[in-house]
């Protein structure tokens, strides 16, 4: 018997089409770690990729689609349905309540004792944006399930979080899966939001069959949140909540990387061009780091703990280079822009404190070049990934994983990476600048045995524990969860 495809849903799809000029549309691939993992699901199974129209050439895309369209050359077999809606409606859906309010939430990065504020625009965007546009996804949730009965539904981040109570309302026979890709805080962060807007969230994701996080500790904190402010009893051991006659599953699964793939990759021609370069330029010692300009990322504290190493340590002047590779993040949010301009500004500092004419200690890059970051990622003797939190970074795992030199990954305490690799990094507190230097120092001057032995542990587990194994304990659970679905309901907790 043909097995249903899998109806994946997040904000962004796999692609987008752009006017030509032609009257038609051209498809662009979209980029992103979430595309990248889930693309390990579609090039062995059907799926059905539920997005937001975002391109210019999506919506039209969709009106001309027999419902589905067809997405050549990614997949064993996949579809995509656009979900259309106004442009009010996504600027609040997105640019109001997701981003930043929910994930400068998730990431405890509001400034609580001057924002946020939460008056009429902002209820007027959760109610008239954000719960509008989870609607539209769910209607199209609701549709793709009529045309594929028995399907799966696998729902991505923090954009989706009411859709699952809609889904679960119209179609109670749906399995529902949802994964929450982004820190989730303890519970009072989240009175931040009003008790209707944070309630509301907490209920769609109890609407799911599982919901998944990265870390233990994330999970943990979600059942914190359900017991703290719903009231609602949960089982720690078994990590599950009796909701409205259903077991809820809560579970961790830490998000990994295509290791084969990647290596390969790092071997590829469009790297070697990079090296030839890179290492003509290299000095003797490397530190990289390779982020997106999110706040999240901590990149100004990274910069001051270097700062502060070159005072205490003048024997590595013009020895070593920092090299940092930053991708503009959000630009339309005036934090980000302002955040960018405080890195360029602290970084002038430090070359002009430090600097001569034959060497600048921060080489900083503002661009996206993956072939040269993978370069960096063979050739550091430190990563530093000191971000304040994170839901995993995979660059923590990447980059240690095609190193050719024993380097040293420094990685924060506060980064979902950490439950698997901190026992073979250096653990950092991301608020200490102190020790951050002196991590650096430590990672210098390691013995060369002891680099050994780190890093080969951490090739070790990013190998094992690579993406098809974070999909096949999805999977599995899945299925677990399915067949205990056919046996009579749990008896409810009171509400």
């Amino acid at each position: 018997m043909e097995m249903p495809p899998l109806i994946l849903v997040s904000n962004r799809g796999p692609v987008g089409f752009v006017d030509d000029g032609r009257g038609g549309t051209t498809m662009v691939r979209s980029g992103g770690g979430l595309v990248t993992a889930l693309s390990g699901l579609v090039n062995v199974a059907p799926a059905v990729w539920i997005s937001a129209a975002i391109e210019d050439g999506d919506a039209r895309v969709q009106e001309e689609s027999d419902g589905e369209y067809r997405v050549p050359g990614l997949g064993v077999d996949l579809r995509g349905r656009f979900v259309v809606m106004g442009h009010e409606v996504y600027e609040r859906y997105y640019n109001v309540v997701a981003n930043p309010m929910l994930w400068f939430i998730q990431h405890y990065l509001w400034d609580l004792s001057n924002v946020p504020d939460i008056g009429e625009e902002e209820y007027a965007a959760w109610d008239d944006g954000y719960i509008e546009a989870n609607r539209l996804f769910a209607d199209a949730v609701v549709g793709a399930l009529a045309d594929h009965p028995g399907s799966v539904v696998m729902l991505h981040d923090y954009h989706l979080y009411t859709a699952p109570e809609i889904i679960r309302e119209r179609r109670p026979d749906a399995f529902l899966h949802f994964f929450v890709h982004i820190p989730w805080p303890q519970p009072d962060y989240w009175r931040v939001l009003p008790p209707r807007i944070r309630e509301r969230i907490i209920e769609g994701l109890l609407a799911n069959d599982i919901v998944a996080f990265h870390t233990q500790r994330y999970a943990r904190n979600f059942l914190l949140s359900c017991e703290d402010l719903l009231g609602i009893e949960v089982d720690y051991s078994a990590m599950c909540v009796n909701y409205r006659g259903r077991r809820v599953r809560v579970r961790n699964y830490p998000i990994s990387i295509d290791a084969d793939g990647f290596t390969e990759l790092a071997a590829s021609d469009a790297v070697a061009a990079e090296e030839a370069t890179f290492l003509r330029r290299r000095r003797r010692h490397l530190v990289v780091r390779v982020d997106r300009t999110d706040l999240s990322k901590n990149i100004l504290r990274g910069f001051t703990a270097f700062d502060i190493f070159l005072d205490r340590h003048p024997e590595f002047h013009e020895e070593i280079t920092f090299f940092a590779m930053l991708q503009p993040s959000r630009q339309d949010v005036p934090e980000y822009v302002e955040y960018v301009e405080r890195i360029t500004q602290l970084v002038s500092n430090i070359n002009t404190k430090h600097g001569n004419t034959d060497w600048m200690p921060i080489d900083l890059r503002f661009e996206s070049n993956l072939p040269l970051a993978v370069t960096a990622y063979k050739h550091f003797d430190v990563m530093l990934v000191n971000s304040i939190f994170d839901g995993m970074n995979l660059v923590a795992k990447e980059a240690p994983l095609v190193n050719e030199r024993d380097g040293v990954l420094i990685l924060s305490e506060n980064v979902g990476a950490y439950e698997e690799l901190g026992a073979f990094s250096l653990g950092v507190n991301p608020f200490d600048v102190d020790a951050q230097a002196d991590a650096l120092h430590h990672a210098l001057t390691m013995p060369r045995d002891e680099r050994q032995g780190r890093a080969t542990a951490i090739k070790d587990v990013v190998m094992e524990n690579d993406i098809a194994k974070w999909l096949a304990t999805q999977v599995a659970d899945i299925d677990q969860a399915r067949g205990e679905a056919m046996l009579p309901p749990v008896t409810p907790d009171p509400d």
